[in-house]
């Protein structure tokens, strides 16, 4: 259990997802409802090490829930992976008087906040990942803005692909993990999903290609996860294949951004009180994971040790759909 008065800090690390200030405003709501005082870090880890501290009062994560990216800032901090990095680290976080930390991020984001509680500070994950690469929980925070940021940018690409009898080549987020291909995909109605997790072969791409034409399809949509393949290369090989223009789109970045969707918000908000309450009730080493539609939490190691599998009968219905 914590102390009366808990200070608890917060920070955001890795790549920013759409939620992660709904999350920050949370912990910090509820860290004083319960009496105690937030602090957040600024820049993640990296602020850590650089000392760069901010008490947050209420007024403080006002006006946030409905912005993108994080306004703690984020980064990626080789000083903290550096040996010795935790360690002082850990003497920092000490110093401020800081009972427990919650860390908003991925699976590096984990691994430091695993690496924090082993030096014997307090800690408790809560998902930020636009990927849902995340094992344990059925979703991560910022997957479904994602998701919806790209059934968007389908849908105007098959405008002007179903205008000019066009087939595109749209390259999704995912390197080791393909949630949001699969997802998208599906509710997007593509003809063809390629995924890292799932062996494919250009053959069979053109073949679905083909089939669309035979049956007067003036389009064709392929989703790639960036982890099974370049967009550019794919294109080119497909155009030279098929006897066709192929065109391609590549997201990048634009799928992070941007308000999050009302379900990441009420999400970010109840995993970020979630936190909470696991540090004041004296949990660490423990991650906030949804599943079923409730919040539990579940040891830091397995959400990144373990690979988020994807849904068989999502992959089988997505190759039903597509005829």
């Amino acid at each position: 259990m914590l102390d009366e008065r808990p200070r608890i800090a917060v920070l955001t690390s890795g790549g920013d997802a759409p939620g992660m200030n709904a999350a920050i405003r949370s912990v910090a709501r509820k860290t004083i409802f319960h009496g105690g005082e937030a602090i957040g870090i600024m820049h993640g880890y990296e602020g850590l090490l650089d000392r760069r501290f901010a008490s947050l009062a209420v007024g403080d994560v006002g006006g946030i829930l409905d912005r993108g990216g994080t306004f703690l800032g984020t980064s990626r901090s080789a000083r903290f992976q550096a040996p010795g990095g935790v360690d002082q680290a850990a003497e920092i976080l000490r110093a401020e008087g800081i009972d427990g930390l919650v860390v908003v991020g991925g699976d590096g984001s984990y691994r430091g906040a695993e690496e924090l509680h082993e030096a014997g500070i307090p800690t408790v994950g809560v998902p930020g990942t636009i990927d849902n690469d995340l094992s344990g929980t059925d979703i991560t925070i910022g997957f479904d803005t994602a998701l919806n940021t790209i059934a968007d940018a389908v849908g105007k690409v098959r405008d002007t692909a179903s205008s000019h009898e066009r087939t595109f080549v749209i390259e999704v987020m995912g390197r080791h993990c393909g949630m949001l291909a699969l997802h998208s995909g599906v509710a997007c109605g593509a003809d063809c999903i390629l995924l890292p997790e799932v062996p494919w072969n250009i053959e069979e791409v053109c073949s679905a290609i083909e089939t669309g034409v035979r049956r007067g399809k003036k389009h064709s949509i392929v989703i790639l996860a960036e982890g099974a393949g370049h967009a550019f290369p794919l294109a080119e090989d497909l155009s030279g294949m098929c006897g066709q223009a192929v065109r391609t789109v590549v997201l990048g970045h634009i799928q992070r951004g941007g308000s999050p969707s009302g379900f990441d918000r009420i999400l970010a908000s109840r995993m970020g009180a979630a936190a909470v309450d696991a540090l004041l009730a004296g949990e660490t080493n423990v991650a906030v994971g949804l599943r079923c539609a409730e919040t539990f939490t579940y040891p830091l190691s397995v959400a990144y040790k373990h690979e988020h599998q994807l849904d068989q009968r999502l992959i089988e219905l997505a190759r039903a759909l597509s005829l």
